[in-house]
C-alpha cells in the first residue's frame, strides 16, 4: 500500500536496535534534555503544544503547563481574568454558526483588526459542520463552542470542557492551502528523521561499542546513539514552517513518538500499552514506523454537497516496520507489522478521544485535519467562485500574518532503553502527512441517509446584523 498517496494524517517513527546483553531488569532513559525553560521572546507563545522552539528551529519539550502540573488554582485564576469577554460569546452552544466571508469583511471593515472573538473564533472547539448558503452566499463553518481561558500547553481552552478552541491563524493557514485561484497543496505535513550520516555513524558505534552490562555502559551506550546519530531535522511540507499550525504538527509528531517509547509519560486516566513495553527482541537491526491516518468514513455530505459533517474522532494509528541498512539508508519492509507496534497503534486509536482532553496537542492536531478536509471542500465545490469570494484579506500575509513563529529545524534525538530478557532495544524516530483530497473521495465520503444534515441547514436563520458574523 502506497501511504503517500493514502494516508491523511501520517506520523512516522524509526526505532533502531536490537542489542545483546545479559542484563534482564527494565532500564528507562530519557536523552532529550528537557532543561532548557527560558522564555523564546521570538514566539508569540513561550509554550504552546507543550513544546518551545528557540530562535535557532531547535525544538525542546516544555512540560510546565502540562496536564497535571497546573493545579486547581492556576485554573481557577486564569477563567477568572477571562470575564472580561462578552457574555453572549461566554454562553456555551451546541453549534456555533461562523460565516467566513462575513468575518473578513468584518476585519476590513475594521482596518484589519482583529478581536479576541475573531482570534479564537467564538470559541469554536471543533468544525463539525460546513454549509453554503446560495440564497446569502455565505460560506459557513458550525460546532460546540462556549467562552474560553489560557489552560494547558499555553493553548487557549473551553470554560468547561477544557477542550482547546480552533484558532482563526490555523484555518488561514488551512484555507491558503486550498485558496481560490490557486494550485491546490497535494500535502502538507512533517517529517523528524535522522540524516543518513547519522544512521550510519550509528550502525558503526553500536559494532564497535563492546559490552554492555553495568550501569555505567548503559549509560555511556545511550549517550553515544545520541552522539552517534546527531541532531535530527526537521522539514514542513505544504504550509509556512513558520506558523503556529506547522508547530501543532511537530509537537504531536514529537510527543506521539516520546509517548510510544516510554519517555513521556502517559496521562493519568488514559490507557495506552506503549511500543516499549511490549516489545520484544527479534534480531536484526529493525525500524518502525507509525501512521496517524485519518478514519475514512468520517465525512458525510448532503445530496447537492452543499453540507457536509464530519463525525467521529476522525483519527486512528496504524504501524508498519522499516529497517536500517549498514550505510544508513531506510527501506520499508511492507506487509510486515511488529505485534508490539500493532498493539501500540491500537491502543493509542482506542485512547486518541480521552489523550485529546489531557494532551492538548493531539486536539488541536485533528482540528487542524478537519480544518484542511474543510478548506478542500470548499475549492473543490468552488464556493469561492458561487459566493464571489476571493479571500482578499485572509489570503494575503501581508494584510493577516500567520507566518509569526520560530520555525522549527532541528532536535535532538530521544532515545529510551529498555532491557528485558537479555537484549537491550534503543528505539528512536518521527513525521506527518496530511493529505484531505483523500477523505472527500468517492468511497469515502458518504451521502446522508437520513437527512440529518439538510435538517440542521434548514434551521439556519441567516437574519445577521450589519458586522455580525457568528450567532448561535
Amino acid at each position: 500500500m502506497n501511504f503517500r498517496k493514502f494516508a491523511t494524517t501520517l506520523l512516522t517513527f524509526l526505532f533502531v536496535g536490537v542489542f545483546a546483553v545479559t542484563l534482564t531488569e527494565m532500564v528507562l532513559s530519557q536523552s532529550n534534555s528537557n532543561s532548557n525553560n527560558s522564555d523564546d521572546e521570538s514566539n508569540p507563545y513561550s509554550n504552546y503544544s507543550g513544546v518551545r522552539i528557540d530562535p535557532n528551529g531547535v525544538l525542546r519539550r516544555d512540560h510546565s503547563l502540562d496536564y497535571g502540573r497546573v493545579n486547581e488554582q492556576y485554573l481557577m485564576s486564569a477563567r477568572a481574568s477571562y470575564s472580561h469577554l462578552p457574555k453572549n460569546v461566554q454562553t456555551k452552544s451546541l453549534i456555533r454558526y461562523i460565516s467566513l466571508n462575513r468575518l473578513e469583511k468584518a476585519l476590513i471593515d475594521g482596518n484589519g483588526t482583529v478581536t479576541e472573538e475573531m482570534k479564537y473564533l467564538a470559541g469554536l472547539q471543533r468544525i463539525r459542520y460546513v454549509f453554503y448558503f446560495p440564497e446569502s452566499k455565505d460560506i459557513v463553518i458550525a460546532g460546540p463552542a462556549e467562552g474560553w481561558y489560557p489552560g494547558y500547553e499555553g493553548a487557549m481552552m473551553g470554560a468547561t470542557s477544557n477542550r482547546p478552541v480552533c484558532e482563526l491563524q490555523d484555518l488561514v493557514v488551512a484555507l491558503r492551502a486550498y485558496a481560490p485561484g490557486k494550485e491546490a497543496t497535494e500535502v502538507v505535513g512533517c517529517s523528524i528523521d535522522p540524516t543518513e550520516e547519522g544512521n550510519a555513524r550509528l550502525q558503526r558505534f553500536q559494532k564497535s561499542f563492546g559490552r554492555y552490562d553495568g550501569p555505567g555502559r548503559r549509560e555511556a551506550f545511550v549517550r553515544g546513539l545520541r552522539e552517534s546519530l546527531g541532531m535530527q531535522t526537521i522539514r514542513v511540507d505544504g504550509i509556512p514552517a513558520s506558523t503556529h499550525a506547522a508547530g501543532v504538527m511537530v509537537a504531536a509528531d514529537y510527543r506521539m513518538k516520546q509517548i510510544g517509547i516510554g519517555v513521556e509519560p502517559v496521562p493519568r486516566g488514559v490507557r495506552i500499552d506503549t511500543f516499549i513495553a511490549n516489545a520484544e527482541p527479534s534480531g536484526g537491526n529493525a525500524l518502525f514506523r507509525w501512521y496517524f491516518v485519518p478514519d475514512y468514513q468520517s465525512v458525510l455530505l448532503t445530496e447537492d454537497r452543499t453540507g457536509m459533517e464530519l463525525i467521529g474522532s476522525g483519527v486512528k494509528l496504524v504501524a508498519e516496520d522499516e529497517v536500517v541498512t549498514a550505510t544508513g539508508e531506510r527501506i520499508v519492509q511492507k506487509g510486515k507489522i511488529d505485534k508490539a507496534s500493532k498493539v501500540f497503534s491500537k491502543s493509542f486509536t482506542a485512547e486518541y478521544a480521552k489523550l485529546s482532553q489531557k494532551s492538548l496537542v493531539f486536539a488541536q492536531l485533528r482540528n487542524f485535519v478537519d480544518m484542511l478536509v474543510c478548506a478542500a471542500h470548499l475549492r473543490q465545490e468552488d464556493f469561492y467562485g458561487k459566493a464571489g469570494w476571493s479571500m482578499e484579506f485572509f489570503g494575503n500575509e501581508e494584510k493577516y500574518a500567520v507566518q509569526t513563529f520560530s520555525a522549527p529545524s532541528q532536535v535532538e534525538p530521544v532515545v529510551g532503553s529498555a532491557v528485558r530478557k537479555g537484549l537491550f532495544m534503543v528505539p528512536i524516530g518521527g513525521g506527518v502527512e496530511i493529505e484531505p483530497q483523500v477523505a472527500l473521495q468517492p468511497g469515502n465520503a458518504k451521502t446522508e441517509e437520513k437527512n440529518q444534515i439538510t435538517d440542521v441547514r434548514n434551521n439556519v436563520k441567516l437574519e445577521l446584523q450589519p458586522g455580525q458574523w457568528w450567532w448561535d
